[in-house]
């Protein structure tokens, strides 16, 4: 999330976020849905239990009894995909306990930024975002009723506010009205934000060519790619004459560079290294 989170923790968000885009691969909107609120209800569970949040974060305990643990917890309120990507997570090294609940929260969010995504709503679902926070920020009227401990009033009046959003929309401001975790609004809306963005990063390609290419040429590239991601891509198509031929793909920390530059360098390299 926004927060900092530790160097133990910063590298398991690393590991968690690749296990999630593992999970999220090939699925329907509807299941990348689900896992979303199957990981919410599992922030919240560690996010109300210190001793449970801590038996999984004591970096004394090993990984199969922490993967035992979430397995006697969770087996029976969580699908099997949720409950083996929580089990990978549990056996992660975290720098505190908090940061335990803070990733599996962000991968909640982009478990349904994922849904949006596939359905193909991403772009609406920030700015419906956007929108909803300067509508609850600016009216102390919401401000006060969204920070009650009124749950159902609180769900009826997010459903009233939302009534012409998507409905990836809805479930991220309802889980977030009913578990601000100690957050300000402008806080909490920062964080889901913060999410959604760093989901849409990672099916986003740089795609770098010497020459543009034609309608056809981009759609078979399109497909490829969405085929390899497992979900929908979009391009942003760079024309560089550096490249020489060929085509250089850049999306999330992967790179595919199958460009002329790219092989001449590695050509070099092998002669350099051969005297």
């Amino acid at each position: 999330m926004r927060a900092q989170l530790g160097g133990g923790s910063r590298q398991s968000l690393v590991i968690a976020r690749t296990a999630l885009d593992a999970a999220v691969k090939g699925v329907d909107a509807s299941a990348a849905s689900a896992l979303s609120s199957e990981l919410f209800f599992a922030a919240d569970l560690l996010g109300s239990n210190i001793s449970i949040r801590r038996a999984l974060t004591d970096p004394s305990r090993d990984g199969k009894a922490k993967e035992t643990l979430i397995k006697d917890l969770l087996g029976k309120k969580v699908g099997a995909a949720s409950l083996s990507l929580l089990s990978e997570i549990s056996s992660l090294r975290w720098s505190g306990a908090k940061d335990l609940v803070q990733v599996i929260e962000q991968l909640a969010i982009e478990a349904e930024a994922s849904a949006a995504n596939i359905a193909g709503e991403l772009d609406r679902v920030e700015n419906e975002m956007f929108v909803v926070s300067k509508t609850i920020s600016n009216s102390s009227e919401l401000r006060k009723a969204f920070k009650s401990d009124a749950h159902d009033a609180k769900a009826q009046l997010a459903a009233d506010l939302l009534k012409n959003a998507s409905g990836s929309t809805t479930r991220l401001v309802t889980q977030m009205v009913n578990s601000w975790r100690g957050r300000s609004i402008e806080s909490a809306f920062a964080d889901y934000q913060w999410a959604l963005a760093a989901r849409r990063n990672r099916v986003i390609a740089l795609v770098r060519i010497a020459a543009p290419m034609s309608q056809a040429q981009q759609d078979r590239l399109g497909a490829a790619l969405d085929k390899q991601v497992g979900q929908p891509v979009r391009m942003n198509i760079e024309v560089d004459p550096a490249v020489l031929g060929g085509v250089s793909v850049k999306f999330a920390d992967e790179i595919v560079d199958g460009s002329v530059s790219n092989r001449l360098a590695g050509a070099a390299r092998a002669l350099a290294g051969s005297k």
